[in-house]
């Protein structure tokens, strides 16, 4: 009992040790000074072995139990700080409330909307993954619910299935949903058009009680064929299928990574090229209004814009937004690309479906394996490619600059879409300012409000599809998305490169 009043004591004591233990000795008390040597004092080595366990010693009476169970107790208070240090993201419920307000949620509406209208649902829709995988995703989706007659029900952007509204993500919040209206407008988040509209997830299980539902498996789906065959055969399927309230098993994906990684896809772009889910499509007010909010970074005289009552530039937001003069927009991404870019060279992997349209003027053509000694040889070309060197992007785009068709104005500004270091960004700007490109500026300079940081790539998206110029990265979604997206609004293919 005694042994653990005296650890208390020692725990909780306001002072380590007694005064009463020590004292203090008169400097000149020479009853108690320290023998001398020919009346010298003995020098002391404060680097011997004596002085380093004297120190040692020393150190280990810092380490105290009770600062011990401090700092273990503090530890996480700090890192708590620190990851609330990068702000705690938006709620984004105003953004929310309008998607409520649409008004295709609406129980009295006529067929084929209201309580018994015709719905489809993806319930299994990709999420974990970045903005890009997910928006394929969803055009595809939401064109074929425009062929089968029936309303898309749109889901959330959803990084986690946390019960929190937030997740920790690289050491900082992130919002674990983003309302797909934070993004886009169009169709395909309910904007208008002919009859029936899209619908909310929320609506769908209003409106679709489980009682009601009928579920159709995506595994007797033809795989393998051409996008306009599958196209055709998935139509076919959800016209047969009398039941108002449909939902598709997307295991495996009904849109799989393989269609949208390959050429096949093409097959289908006559008829997604005429819907009113790419021709209508929209960047979302909080989008557009962080592109007007930068639009003197990337333009010298800007027209006068056209301003809604609602303080929004009506031509950032019309589809047919006109380019923004003179300037390229290059994608360069970097970061987990660094070890991305090798394993394609191993896969053997192709650009992009979307990325290899006829039209456009570059296509990637590897060197066939017999063709070179090692695997090296094949890999260093994949990343002149995929992960250009500072040298090779002032090269490439000298040569944009240069072979640009003549009438069409002088390309003179850069901007970067990238996710790269600031100093390797600066290390870019710099080179491409000597080489003659007026003015240089990356996602790093763009400003925006707290709700517009977590839609930021969609606002570098938007400005990449308004350049002159577009210099994507074939391996690419997200570049892939920008060039369908310029193809669409029939802008020059010659207009859109690669590296």
């Amino acid at each position: 009992m005694s042994s653990w009043q005296g650890v208390a004591r020692r725990l909780f004591s306001s002072q380590r040790r007694s005064d009463d233990h020590y004292e203090l000795l008169d400097a000149d008390d020479e009853q108690h000074a320290l023998p001398k040597v020919n009346n010298s004092p003995r020098r002391r080595h404060p680097y011997g072995p004596r002085a380093l366990r004297a120190y040692i010693f020393a150190c280990f009476h810092l380490v105290t139990l009770r600062r011990l169970i401090f700092f273990v107790l503090l530890l996480p208070v700090l890192l708590v700080l620190g990851i609330l240090w990068s702000g705690v993201p938006p709620s984004y419920d105003s953004v929310r409330q309008f998607e409520k307000r649409l008004p295709q949620h609406n129980l009295s509406l006529p067929f084929p909307e209201g309580e018994n209208g015709m719905y489809l649902r993806f319930p299994e829709h990709l999420w974990g993954h970045g903005l890009n995988n997910v928006m394929q995703e969803i055009i595809l989706m939401s064109h074929l619910a425009y062929l089968a007659n029936r309303s898309y029900v749109f889901e959330e952007y959803t990084w986690s299935h946390s019960p929190l509204p937030f997740t920790l993500y690289d050491f900082a919040l992130r919002p674990s949903r983003i309302p797909l209206n934070a993004f886009i407008s169009g169709p395909s988040a309910g904007a208008p058009m002919r009859a029936p509209r899209a619908v909310s997830a929320e609506f769908w299980e209003r409106v679709c009680p489980p009682e009601k539902r009928v579920r159709i498996s995506s595994k007797d789906a033809p795989a393998l064929e051409e996008g306009d065959d599958l196209l055709v055969w998935w139509t076919e399927k959800l016209r047969g299928t009398p039941a108002g309230c449909v939902e598709v098993a997307n295991d495996p994906p009904v849109f799989s990574w393989f269609l949208f990684g390959s050429t096949r896809i093409l097959s289908l772009w006559p008829s997604l090229s005429q819907s009113p889910i790419v021709k209508d499509f929209a960047w979302s007010p909080l989008v557009t209004a962080g592109v007007a909010r930068n639009l003197a970074l990337f333009t010298s005289s800007p027209a006068s814009p056209s301003i809604s009552n609602t303080g929004i530039d009506l031509d950032l937001v019309s589809a047919r937004a006109a380019p923004l003069r003179d300037l390229v927009a290059v994608h360069l991404r970097r970061g987990d690309y660094a070890r991305h870019c090798p394993r394609l060279a191993q896969w053997g992997a192709t650009y992009m479906g979307f990325n290899q349209f006829d039209s456009l003027p570059d296509h990637f053509e590897p060197p066939p394996f017999s063709s070179l000694t090692t695997l090296t040889g094949r890999t260093d070309y994949y990343m002149q490619h995929c992960w250009p060197s500072i040298s090779d992007i002032v090269t490439r785009l000298a040569e944009v600059r240069k072979t640009y068709p003549e009438g069409e104005g002088e390309l003179k500004r850069v901007y970067v879409l990238t996710n790269g270091w600031p100093g390797w960004v600066d290390s870019l700007r710099e080179e491409l300012v000597k080489d003659g490109w007026e003015d240089v500026k990356s996602s790093l300079d763009i400003q925006v409000d707290g709700e517009q940081k977590y839609v930021a790539m969609a606002i570098d998206m938007a400005i990449a599809e308004r350049a002159e110029v577009f210099v994507g990265n074939g391996f690419s979604s997200l570049s892939s998305n920008i060039v369908m997206l310029r193809m669409a609004k029939e802008m020059d293919p010659l207009s859109s490169r690669f590296w």
